[in-house]
């Protein structure tokens, strides 16, 4: 097995390539029966229940580059109830499609094809000492938007090289096992999209995170349509994505700085910028969150997806604690130039040095999860 990697740039944090790793078998559906709320790339691999859902659209599946069989594909983020949209199927069909789904045999092919998106792969990294380390992560499987990835990457890289921080960026979720998590600060997800850990390494980074670690996640990191570990999007964003605008996508909107938040430091009162607008499904701060940045409902448009996105009132940027650990997310940043935005970046370097530094603050506030 080849392993594909970036060297990381700031503070010379060299990767080595790893052994050959087993094989997975703990990926999380792996033993699921098939069903309606399967993610539709896993009935797409099975040529039983892809001939079903032909039958069921009466061959007008979408043949769409974002419905591929290998990832990044959208087939990853979404469930027969998403492409119903896309297709006219009624509920009683989707339903009906979801009785005969069921009837299907899980194969040993199914289970590793199912599986084959996931990883065992460890990088190991030459960490230069007393640094803050820092492990950005990429490895995506649902939808990538490549250049909000890259804006987001040559960012993070470019705040590293100034503040003097040791950088690794790895697309191998194998990294995520207690001694490869130990010799982190934080984690950052770069626009991740999709299911990426397996159930070990679900379980080693919510134990890191909980002992004391520490979580960045950046727009597209909490933009899944649907999502098939309910502890991320419900106990570490603590907020599920509902939509953005599409009619246009991108629109310029007023954003409110918490100037009382530690992490809006250095902030305009407010400032207005240009990005795709996420609006989610609950309020953060209903699972405990401390928003920093709150969007201005009325200086945009929000509706899209086929809905009124209004929240009323709009988190954007915040932080919580889960056990003695740390997180942070932003919902900016589809639009690359706003990794260039002034005010964007600031709040990001406050943001990571706060997560890879600060072991106090959540040291006495606990998230349960």
């Amino acid at each position: 097995m080849t392993w594909k990697f970036v060297l990381a740039i700031s503070g010379l944090a060299f990767a080595m390539s790893p052994a050959v790793a087993k094989p997975v078998t703990d990926c999380p559906n792996r033993d699921a029966p098939f069903s309606a709320e399967s993610p539709l790339l896993d009935l797409l691999l099975s040529p039983a229940a892809l001939s079903l859902l032909d039958h069921a659209t009466r061959g007008s599946l979408p043949k769409s580059p974002l419905l591929r069989t290998t990832p990044p594909s959208f087939a990853a983020v979404i469930t027969l109830e998403q492409l119903a949209k896309f297709t006219g199927m009624t509920t009683a069909t989707v339903a009906s499609l979801d009785s005969e789904l069921r009837k299907l045999p899980v194969t040993p092919a199914d289970r590793v094809n199912r599986c084959a998106r996931y990883d065992n792969d460890v990088p190991t990294f030459r960490l230069p000492a007393r640094k803050p380390r820092i492990l950005l992560f990429e490895k995506i499987t649902g939808f990538k938007d490549e250049p909000s990835v890259n804006a987001a990457r040559a960012a993070i890289q470019a705040i590293a090289d100034r503040k003097g921080w040791s950088i690794a960026i790895s697309d191998k979720a194998g990294v995520f096992n207690p001694r490869s998590l130990r010799r982190f600060d934080a984690v950052i997800w770069n626009n991740i999209s999709g299911d990426v850990l397996t159930l070990s390494q679900r379980a080693a980074f919510v134990r890191w995170l909980k002992q004391g670690g520490s979580y960045i996640g950046m727009h597209g990191s909490a933009g899944d349509p649907q999502y098939f570990w309910d502890w991320y999007p419900d106990s570490l964003i603590g907020a599920r994505f509902a939509g953005h605008p599409m009619n246009p996508q991108l629109q310029e909107a007023r954003i409110l700085a918490n100037s009382a938040h530690p992490l809006a430091r250095g902030l305009p009162p407010e400032w207005r910028m240009t990005d795709e607008w996420y609006s989610f499904k609950t309020n953060p701060r209903a699972a405990g969150a401390d928003v920093i940045l709150t969007l201005d409902e009325s200086t945009y448009k929000p509706e899209g997806m086929g809905r009124d996105l209004r929240m009323g009132d709009h988190p954007l940027a915040w932080t919580n604690c889960i056990g003695r650990g740390r997180m942070f997310y932003s919902a900016i940043g589809h639009k690359p130039e706003a990794y260039s935005d002034p005010h964007h970046v600031a709040l990001l370097e406050n943001a990571i040095a706060w997560a890879a530094n600060d072991q106090t603050s959540c040291r006495h506030k606990r998230l349960s999860s």
